[in-house]
């Protein structure tokens, strides 16, 4: 059973929240500021944050931004506010994923069932290697030239999907479906442009100039394999 922490202050929300996760098999804690979420954090594994954006001392950036420091723990914002600066700003300091308030709560329990899913996959090999990266499927650890590099949930999700299709252009459709399980809906392409900026930030050499994630224009992606 996934331990969750959700971070909340709407009391009218939390309510049903933590009786939809309860009821979907979660073991959820509540709290309702960022001082009590670290120590909360601090305490007890979970393998699941639920972090609202605004709350009575601080937000929920700051909490990711501590959690991200010393965990890849998979993180899914709840916001108020779909302005594209707060979208950005949360997968850029290491957030796997965001839902706009108002939601629906089905739609919540899909999202952490997939991101868990993509968290606690196993593979069939042991490694993939391409360009000097190296991903260790066993030990769940990326390698670029022999040094470990730290990659969220979906930018490691995002790399084995590129690893294991070298060479060939992947529409942006077909890589939305296969991050978020068919459920491309639920994230739009800006959200896609973030995580291939951010993994390109960690496995190129120029990031402003790549050579290994090459955008095809009005096709998607591709890995090139470097000769």
């Amino acid at each position: 059973m996934s331990n969750i922490l959700l971070v909340e202050d709407d009391l009218s929300l939390i309510d049903g929240l933590e009786y939809s996760l309860n009821k979907n098999g979660f073991n959820v804690d509540v709290t309702r500021t960022v001082k009590e979420a670290l120590a909360h954090y601090a305490d007890k594994k979970y393998d699941l944050l639920l972090l609202d954006l605004t709350l009575p001392d601080g937000t929920g950036f700051e909490i990711c931004k501590k959690v991200r420091s010393i965990s890849d723990v998979p993180i899914i914002f709840l916001t108020a506010s779909d302005e594209e600066v707060n979208i950005v700003m949360g997968l850029d300091m290491g957030g796997d994923d965001y839902i706009t308030k108002p939601f629906k709560l089905n739609e919540l329990i899909s999202r952490i069932k997939a991101l868990l899913r993509r968290t606690k996959s196993s593979f069939g090999i042991p490694e993939l290697t391409s360009n000097g990266i190296t991903m260790e499927l066993l030990n769940n650890r990326v390698l670029k030239d022999g040094e470990p590099i730290e990659l969220t949930a979906a930018e490691y999700k995002l790399l084995s999907l590129f690893l294991k299709n070298p060479n060939i252009i992947l529409a942006r459709d077909t890589i939305l479906d296969k991050l978020w399980d068919g459920n491309g809906d639920f994230v739009d392409d800006n959200t896609l442009s973030v995580y291939i900026r951010r993994l390109r930030n960690k496995i190129e050499d120029e990031p402003n100039q790549p050579k290994i994630i090459l955008t095809i224009r009005g096709m998607g992606y591709k890995w090139n394999v470097l000769r």
